[in-house]
């Protein structure tokens, strides 16, 4: 079998790397030299601890599985099963995190509520002021700025995987085939676009009610740390955002605890992750109002640098990059993926959100069995 994948993000690579290990042939194209979307600009966490049950956990539970398998072939990925911890300041932030260890899948996602000396232990650079912290041991991370690249290179040397960059799907044609801007056909026995954030032109025309939307984020990056950040650490402003956490504490922490002004107006939360070189990488906002800004704005990183800063007990290092990214989500918070045939061999593949990292590879997967690959 031939499988042309239009797209070279995480998605796409993933479906990539599902088809060439299935003993096909594969064409990836990708409208930049390299990939330079949502799928770099991450935190590059697997991140188990926050989704909500049934199918969502299950594709990143399987997600969790798959990446450590594809890390043990290709160490370049980055792959570290860390945790993650959510320290808690109160009553009412505590009760939420406990209510989650309380779940019936709280084995399953790897929750357990610690001390603030037992928080510590497990990560001695958070020597802030908290009460307790919620341990998700589930939670890993990759590097989110190399993992496609190596993935590309694994995939190189099985001789079946072709990369074309700078080459831009202009149409599809027929029912198996896409025409690219330098008038190549590529036909294949499957096609599948994993065009990410990219949903106007070839995707709008193809799909003009498509239930996806576009989310903007800001992040950045800093100077290395001079010491280990042993897990992913969230902040409680978390809970709010993630569907795991939903429940009457929750109700009461909304109801009872305000979110700061800045990070009530950017949609806020705190996630901290440390790079292989010592660098933090902090964020993040969410804009879903367009048309975005064209700027990044300053209030938001000085809300998470107070917030990372005063679990820390300590200064941040020099921030060396500040970005904004723009990722895909569906529209129904309850769809992991949109995954829609819109011709007799081609499928559409996007809308995961902010999912991409750590549930493409079961995405991926799952297209695979249902196009049986």
């Amino acid at each position: 079998m031939r499988v042309v994948i239009v797209g070279a993000g995480v998605v796409g690579t993933m479906h990539a790397w599902h088809a060439v290990e299935r003993g096909h042939e594969v064409v990836q194209i990708e409208r930049e030299a390299e990939a330079r979307g949502a799928s770099l600009r991450n935190f590059g966490q697997i991140w188990v601890s926050g989704r909500a049950g049934g199918e969502e956990l299950e594709t990143a539970l399987r997600s969790r599985e798959l990446w450590e398998r594809i890390g043990a072939r290709v160490p370049d990925l980055g792959f570290r099963a860390i945790g993650s911890l959510t320290p808690v300041r109160n009553d009412l932030e505590r009760a939420v995190a406990e209510a989650a260890s309380n779940r019936p899948d709280a084995e399953a996602r790897g929750y357990r509520m610690l001390t603030a000396a037992e928080a510590r232990a497990v990560n001695p650079a958070l020597r802030g002021t908290y009460e307790a912290a919620l341990w998700c041991g589930r939670d890993a991370a990759v590097e989110p700025r190399t993992a496609p690249l190596a993935l590309k290179k694994e995939l190189l040397r099985s001789g079946r995987y072709t990369f074309l960059g700078d080459r831009e799907v202009r149409e599809v044609v027929g029912d198996n085939a896409v025409r690219d801007d330098h008038g190549d056909v590529h036909t294949g026995d499957a096609v599948v676009l994993c065009t990410g954030a990219w949903l106007g032109g070839l995707v709008r025309e193809l799909v003009p009610d498509l239930p996806v939307r576009r989310v903007r984020l800001q992040m950045m990056q800093t100077e290395p740390l001079g010491e280990v950040l042993t897990t992913s650490v969230a902040d409680a402003d978390s809970f709010r955002y993630y569907p795991a956490y939903a429940g009457e504490a929750l109700d009461a922490l909304n109801a009872e605890q305000a979110q700061e002004p800045a990070a009530a107006a950017h949609r806020m939360q705190l996630l901290m992750v440390q790079r292989r070189d010592g660098g933090l990488t902090i964020g993040d906002t969410h804009e879903y109002e367009h048309p975005f800004a064209f700027d990044v704005v300053e209030e938001p990183y000085e809300h998470v640098t107070r917030v990372a800063e005063s679990f820390l007990g300590r200064q941040l290092p020099k921030v060396r990059h500040r970005w904004a990214g723009v990722y895909a989500q569906c529209t129904d918070p309850g769809r992991v993926v949109h995954r829609q045939r819109v011709r007799d061999a081609v499928w559409l593949v996007t809308g995961p959100g902010g999912r991409g990292m750590t549930c493409s590879p079961a995405i991926a997967e799952t297209t695979a069995d249902e196009l049986g690959w």
